[in-house]
């Protein structure tokens, strides 16, 4: 127990070492490590690698399955477990505070919808007795891992799954007449998310497109290298979207070529990491004034990073 402030970060499956060594960068004083749950000392800071963020966790005595699930119904009404952090031999324990605790919905997100609005906290079993808890998560979703209703017959590979999840997060997406560029599009996954909200896309890439994509209307296909387009000429955009495989530095002057021409007013962009991570690039991207960088559940060994024009 202490009064010291803790914020607590959730790990994407497979990417704890890339947390840790992004914990470690910004100086982050690591009081205790639980699976994929980072506990640390001081106020909750923004973590690229962090799936989810327990703003406000705290340790409470869980003298019983129904002391501890009445105290966490005292603070807020829904709650999920985070199970990788539960201390061994405790998981049957959890369980049943999870059982007495009331039922959250895990519903697929339909496309379109937007992200539940209803405050979710996180908790895990720390000790037999005690649990750690946060009413407080930076996610909507439990973990930060959000589930979709898939289309399998429409988009023509399963990329478009996290552009869905950006605009599912984000509080604006591309609407009709607005005009949209997808970079690397083909096969036209995010081209498909984009055209199905109305915009009016120009798809860059030297591969077509799937042709069900290229034959819709709104949809105009440009031959050629994502990075060949000068963005004094080609513009103005009201979404540049780029999922093109490349190495982040390259992505990183890209951007800034098309922010300084100011033909693009909202960007949505995957940095796709090959080999070793390269944090020293990501940590450009995320210094970029008003911008944000994440890893969403549908990355890979990949981050997003959005940069959205002021309302």
């Amino acid at each position: 127990m202490t009064d010291m402030p803790l914020s607590a970060y959730i790990a994407p499956k497979g990417f704890e070492r890339e947390l840790a060594t992004e914990l470690e960068r910004k100086k982050c004083m690591v009081r205790a490590r639980r699976g994929r749950l980072f506990l640390c000392e001081g106020a909750p800071l923004s973590m690229a690698w962090a799936q989810n963020v327990w703003l406000t966790p705290r340790f409470l005595p869980a003298r019983s399955i129904k002391d501890a699930a009445s105290r966490l119904m005292s603070m807020q009404r829904n709650w999920a477990l985070h199970e990788s952090a539960c201390r061994e031999g405790t998981r049957r324990r959890a369980a049943l505070i999870e059982a007495a605790l009331p039922h959250v919905s895990r519903k697929p997100v339909a496309f379109g919808d937007a992200a539940p609005r209803a405050p979710l906290g996180a908790w895990t079993m720390w000790e037999a007795d005690c649990i750690l808890a946060s009413p407080q998560c930076a996610s909507p979703f439990a973990d930060g891992e959000a589930f979709f209703e898939e289309n399998r017959t429409e988009p023509p590979n399963r990329a478009y799954l996290k552009l869905w999840e950006a605009f599912t997060l984000l509080p604006r997406r591309p609407g009709s007449g607005e005009y949209c560029l997808d970079l690397g599009a083909s096969p036209g996954g995010w081209t498909w998310v984009l055209a199905s909200l109305g915009a009016r896309v120009v798809s860059v890439d030297k591969a077509p497109l799937s042709p069900k994509i290229a034959q819709n209307p709104l949809v105009e296909y440009v031959a050629g290298s994502a990075f060949a387009l000068n963005p004094e000429t080609s513009g103005p955009f009201d979404w540049l979207c780029c999922d093109v495989v490349c190495y982040p530095e390259r992505l990183l002057k890209t951007v800034r070529r098309w922010m300084e021409s100011g033909n693009a007013r909202n960007f949505v962009c995957t940095l796709k990491f090959q080999g070793d991570t390269d944090h020293e690039t990501a940590e450009a991207f995320a210094a970029i004034p008003g911008s944000r960088l994440m890893h969403l559940s549908c990355n890979k060994h990949e981050l997003t990073w959005v940069l959205l024009a002021c309302a």
